[in-house]
């Protein structure tokens, strides 16, 4: 008898509960004031008071459906590594798995930029010039001597070129971008003084952290996020 209970039970099917977990993205993606969230988040970190003007709502009524998107997994919230008052929304694109479509942006040069112009930055240059044809430069809100043997190290080791340049500042910046892309707090913060788009990437700074585990962390993250931006940007 005990055999034949258990022969004729069902058993558990592991794709139910991804199935379920996709069920849940989608639920939390039909909601048009959700969904614009996530599409504003798809290329940059913005915190919740830029979401709620740029959507046209007041802060408050973001609550709610911040909440949803945070229990699905979709949004992240993190603290600003320059002013720890304040939150950036961080989207999980893994979590969309192609649901929704990505924007194109329209750029003939690409400028990151950091505090330093030391890690980051050059780090986010390095790997672009490696996957896109479009140019791609680097800068420093509060440009440092030189570049550091870690951040060297670390270009060699995946196969980069080196910095060719000391660190800049923005007013060495010849030609104005079309695109600026943000990879550190305290310069978005700041405020970069170019004319163009800017997109936003909350990268914790390794050298502030000087393991190395931290530069592997940066280094990872900016490659993923150019590697998914980078296909999405055509010269003018």
């Amino acid at each position: 008898m005990t055999d034949d209970v258990t022969s004729n039970a069902t058993l558990p099917d592991p794709a139910d509960a991804a199935r379920a977990d996709r069920a849940r993205v989608h639920a939390a993606l039909g909601d048009p004031v959700r969904l614009a969230i996530v599409e504003a988040l798809l290329d940059s970190d913005l915190a919740p008071d830029e979401v709620a003007a740029a959507l046209g709502m007041p802060p408050n009524g973001l609550a709610h459906h911040l909440k949803v998107l945070d229990q699905t997994g979709l949004v992240q919230r993190q603290r600003s590594h320059a002013d720890g008052r304040r939150r950036y929304l961080v989207l999980d694109r893994s979590r969309l798995d192609g649901l929704i479509g990505a924007r194109s942006w329209t750029a003939s040069s690409v400028l990151f930029v950091c505090t330093a112009n030391a890690a980051r930055s050059q780090m986010a240059a390095a790997i672009w010039q490696s996957v896109s044809t479009v140019p791609a430069a680097s800068a420093g809100h509060m440009p440092a001597a030189a570049v550091p043997e870690a951040t060297v190290a670390l270009l060699r080791r995946h196969g980069l070129p080196e910095p060719a340049d000391a660190p800049r500042g923005y007013g060495d910046i010849d030609t104005p971008p079309q695109l600026v892309v943000s990879v550190c707090d305290l310069a978005r913060e700041a405020g970069p003084p170019f004319d163009a788009p800017r997109l936003h990437w909350s990268i914790p700074d390794p050298l502030a952290d000087g393991r190395q585990e931290a530069f592997d962390h940066a280094f990872d993250e900016l490659q993923r996020r150019v590697n998914d931006l980078a296909p999405r940007v055509s010269a003018a």
